[in-house]
């Protein structure tokens, strides 16, 4: 499929920059390339032009790329320029190659809406690009690589195929039960492969939590009484003053947030409100507040005045809760080893004692709740829902064997339906808006 018009987009992120890369793409690119670089240049190969308006005038001086289609990344005729990074260059240049005929500028995401829509890329590629280009931590970029390269889609694919024949061999039992070359009763041997894949799905949504912590980060929650050394703490993993630290109590009223890189893993840590009784007006917005992320978190780290424990009461959380002993430096005369063993960790911000081992705790918890990034997992709380209303389908299809052959090969339809959904193998345009928007302009 090539669209009517082309499309131009700078693609190499924000300016002023050493370099910036205008990509364009469609019918028009051939003749925009020949105009601007003064004739054709040799395909798939950088070459060094002077870029000239069609007035003549000198515009820059670059690298020029052209990928004829349909080996491009759109599929259309794709081309580049790599022109100096100043903002005064790249406008003159953009407004240039839009005064063409035909050529206008790329809305978000649209390059790989044209990519997806001439078969060069799946729905779950499409949307893994995306996480490539928006992936902060080496586990981020891992899983984005792997889901790029198809590594999810065939697995959906895969198991769409095993509906699909599961059916056609339930539909030939039917129609042709009486000649002689359709296997007799192939039921049992289908609706065993059925049950078998209705396994493997379950398996595999179940593998959502520990995408979800890949893709958007661990949670991890410091609680505690007013004055336990929160924030404190939360200034030292954030290696900045990102939180007030006084001796009055309440003085963290609303939520702090952070980003820890730990491991190649991003884990959100975030410092709340102290927790007492009789607050005021606004400190107990805080709390609610606190109580809520709590609420969502992966963990909680619930810290103590090691000199003077206050009990906050008990926390209703479902996530796990590490202990966490502060201000240890005040214990006069005793050793970290010392110090009470109601807590799982002690540490003391002052002279760095049990930070690093606390920082390591995390770690091996965001670690083990992320799993091992190279297993296939579900990347998108969409691929979630389809995979659950396919699960639905083979559910209502292996378990309702009075329901008749015709009704349960029709449930597997339906499944193999959800499952297509998911990779774009059939209609999904009410989807395409939505996922494309995700994407920066140029991409």
């Amino acid at each position: 499929m090539i669209s009517g018009d082309s499309i131009v987009a700078l693609s190499s992120g924000r300016l002023p920059a050493g370099v910036a890369v205008l990509r364009i793409s469609g019918p028009q690119t051939r003749f925009v390339i020949e105009t601007i670089a003064g004739g054709m240049v040799k395909e798939r190969a950088a070459v060094l032009r002077k870029f000239r308006a069609p007035d003549g005038s000198v515009l820059d001086s670059g690298l020029v790329v052209f990928f004829p289609g349909p080996a491009s990344f759109t599929g259309e005729d794709v081309g580049e320029f790599h022109v100096h990074g100043g903002r005064a260059v790249v406008a003159r240049m953009l407004e240039t190659i839009t005064g063409f005929e035909g050529v206008r500028h790329a809305e978000p995401g649209e390059f790989t809406r044209r990519a997806f829509l001439n078969g060069k890329l799946d729905l779950v590629e499409t949307e893994a690009l995306a996480d490539l280009v928006n992936a902060e931590t080496e586990a981020q970029r891992r899983f984005a690589i792997q889901n790029a390269d198809g590594v999810q889609s065939n697995l959906y694919t895969g198991w769409r195929r095993r509906l699909i024949h599961a059916r056609a061999m339930i539909e030939a039992e039917i129609d042709f039960a009486d000649e002689d070359d359709v296997p007799g009763s192939v039921s049992d041997t289908v609706w065993s492969d059925v049950k078998a894949l209705t396994g493997e799905i379950d398996r595999h949504i179940a593998g959502f939590y520990a995408a979800e912590i890949i893709r958007d980060g661990f949670e991890v929650v410091i609680l505690g009484a007013p004055n336990a050394g929160k924030s404190s703490l939360f200034n030292t993993l954030a290696r900045r003053d990102a939180a007030i630290v006084t001796d009055e109590p309440g003085t963290t009223r609303d939520l702090l947030e952070v980003v820890l890189d730990l491991n190649g893993l991003r884990v959100r840590l975030t410092d709340t409100a102290g927790l007492r009784e009789a607050p005021g007006k606004v400190e107990a917005i805080g709390i609610e507040k606190a109580k809520a992320k709590a609420d969502r978190a992966d963990l909680l780290l619930l810290l103590e005045d090691v000199l003077v424990p206050r009990d906050i009461g008990q926390v209703s959380a479902a996530a796990p809760l590490l202990r966490v002993g502060t201000k240890l430096d005040l214990l006069e005369g005793q050793a970290a080893g010392s110090a009470p063993d109601r807590y799982d960790l002690v540490i003391s911000i002052v002279d760095g004692t049990g930070v690093e081992a606390l920082l390591a705790e995390i770690g091996r918890r965001a670690a083990a709740a992320a799993g091992n990034i190279g297993d296939i997992l579900p990347s998108r709380l969409r691929h979630v829902e389809l995979l659950g209303e396919t699960v639905r389908h083979l559910l209502r299809a292996t378990d309702n064997g009075a329901a008749g052959q015709e009704l349960r090969a029709e449930e597997l339809r339906l499944a193999a339906d959800r499952l297509g959904r998911i990779v774009g193998a059939i209609d999904v345009e009410d989807m395409l808006d939505v996922i494309f928007a995700q994407f920066c302009i140029g991409k």
